[in-house]
């Protein structure tokens, strides 16, 4: 199987045509969320992403084994290896169990990505299911010689390592830059250099979630926790590894490290990284004020917003950015794209009531390789969605008769439009959204045609009734030549 897929690899800085390791297969490891608070929308923004990434692959006709943690462990305070655990800092705070912690947004965390229809992934493992593979890592480390112990403490040794790989590939950085930026180590530091970093941590008296290991109780390193879990599920070379930009300095060059320290392999053939989000050309983050989180953006209670969005489109809001570009909230930006949402859907649903009629006088064809040629370009959604655009003006000439079009190309531009903004972009009508039930429109349907024919035995007393009910609660009605069309 072969497909003219190119991918931006960070790993060479250039887009590079993607062959997957196996030929029909491709493994895909994302790096999930730490679950000690509420999913924030930079993280959305790199699942939606990858989740985009993840269906078209699909359509491409391969086997995606998609696999994104759950860190529920080892991460702490500023990502260092020392200072105060998330879950347990959080745990105190609201007097429970750091497991319930876990558990309270982890399910949080789901409820928000299936409110954005987002696929689950193949395997979803977490860091505290895997400490046994963690301590065999640790252990290989040892023995290969990149890694001491102080202390009941594993420290990875980054200048040893660097000695015979570069430490600094992904970021294509030198390791005499990257010691300039760091701080000289303190008398009382273990560490003997540097960028020195844990592995494994000696945990203290207090500390709430420790396990056994060969060097006394303890837990395991962030960054330890992904190579365990990739390496586990998708084998110690796998094809894609994804994540947010801001994980390639440190979390993803420590990933890299560890891996090849203990397998004397290279993880991951492309590595994939997601932009960061801006508001109003301001980073967004919780220092500035500015960040806001997915159920504020859907009820607009955040004083930055004007209103609420729905969430299918900031679905289509983050889609019409590329993934590798900063993408900014404004209300005008998710303004604009509420329009553009509801334009693509409604002529969508003008198209599933188009008959064909005899020839095509407009010219269709070609939209499917278009899309694709798109989308092969580096998961180039927002060209994608300008030529589904450039379609709504073919099948609104058609709706108003202006137009027509043969039943062969009728059948492959429907085909086409349910592929790429179901299939792929992963997007739903505001009342599937809202409902997810085909009864409840069915019902308005209902309505609507008993509407049509108290207009036609002249009954307006009910037609209007029936209209002013229905635009009471917010639904907007409009009449066709062939009927009616109405959204809510």
């Amino acid at each position: 199987m072969e497909h003219n897929l190119y991918i931006y690899n960070t790993l060479s800085r250039k887009k590079e045509q993607f062959v997957p390791l196996h030929e029909d297969k491709v493994g895909m490891y994302v790096c999930g969320p730490t679950v000690y608070s509420d999913v924030h929308l930079g993280n959305c923004r790199t699942f939606i992403s990858f989740d985009l990434i993840y269906r078209y692959l699909l359509y491409l006709g391969y086997k995606v084994r998609y696999v994104r943690n759950i860190t529920d462990a080892g991460h702490l305070e500023g990502d260092r290896d020392e200072g105060d655990d998330k879950f347990a800092k959080k745990a105190k705070l609201e007097q429970l169990e750091p497991m319930e912690i876990v558990q309270k947004y982890t399910v949080g965390f789901h409820e928000i990505l299936n409110i954005f229809n987002t696929f689950s992934p193949s395997i979803e493992p977490t860091a505290t299911g895997h400490i046994s593979e963690q301590i065999e890592i640790v252990k290989k480390i040892l023995e290969s010689g990149y890694a001491y112990e102080k202390a009941g403490t594993i420290y990875f040794d980054v200048e040893k390592y660097n000695e015979d790989f570069q430490y600094g590939i992904l970021t294509n950085r030198k390791l005499e830059d990257l010691l300039e930026g760091t701080r000289e180590l303190g008398g009382q530091d273990e560490k003997k250099g540097r960028l020195d970093f844990a592995l494994w941590i000696k945990a203290k008296p207090e500390t709430l979630m420790q396990w056994p290991s060969p060097w006394g109780w303890g837990f395991p390193g962030w960054h330890l926790e992904c190579s365990a879990m990739s390496s586990k599920y998708l084998g110690n070379t796998f094809d894609i590894h994804g994540g947010g930009m801001d994980l390639q300095a440190t979390h993803h060059t420590n990933e890299i490290a560890q891996s090849q320290a203990c397998n004397h392999v290279a993880p991951a053939k492309y590595w994939m990284h997601t932009n960061m989000l801006t508001v109003n050309g301001v980073r967004m983050s919780k220092s500035a004020g500015n960040g806001f989180l997915p159920k504020e953006l859907f009820t607009g209670s955040h004083p930055l917003l004007e209103k609420g969005y729905s969430p299918m489109t900031v679905r289509f809001f983050m889609a019409q950015s590329h993934y590798r570009s900063t993408l900014d909230f404004s209300n005008e930006a998710l303004q604009a794209s509420e329009k553009g949402f509801s334009r693509l859907i409604e002529g969508y649903a003008r198209l599933q009531k188009l008959s064909a009629l005899g020839s095509s006088s407009i010219e269709t064809g070609g939209l499917r390789a278009k899309c694709e040629e798109a989308m092969n370009d580096d998961f180039n959604s927002p060209i994608m969605i300008s030529h589904l655009f450039d379609a709504l003006r073919a099948i609104n000439l058609v709706h108003d008769g202006k137009e027509t079009i043969s039943a062969t190309d009728l059948e492959e531009l429907k085909s086409v439009f349910k592929t790429f903004i179901e299939d792929v972009l992963g997007l739903k009508s505001e009342t599937e959204a809202s409902t997810g039930n085909e009864a409840y429109k069915k019902a308005i349907d209902l309505l609507l045609n008993m509407r049509l024919e108290a207009k036609q035995n002249k009954d307006w007393t009910t037609s209007d009734k029936i209209r002013n009910e229905l635009t009471a609660l917010g639904f907007e009605i409009k009449d066709t030549k062939d009927g009616f069309e109405w959204k809510i």
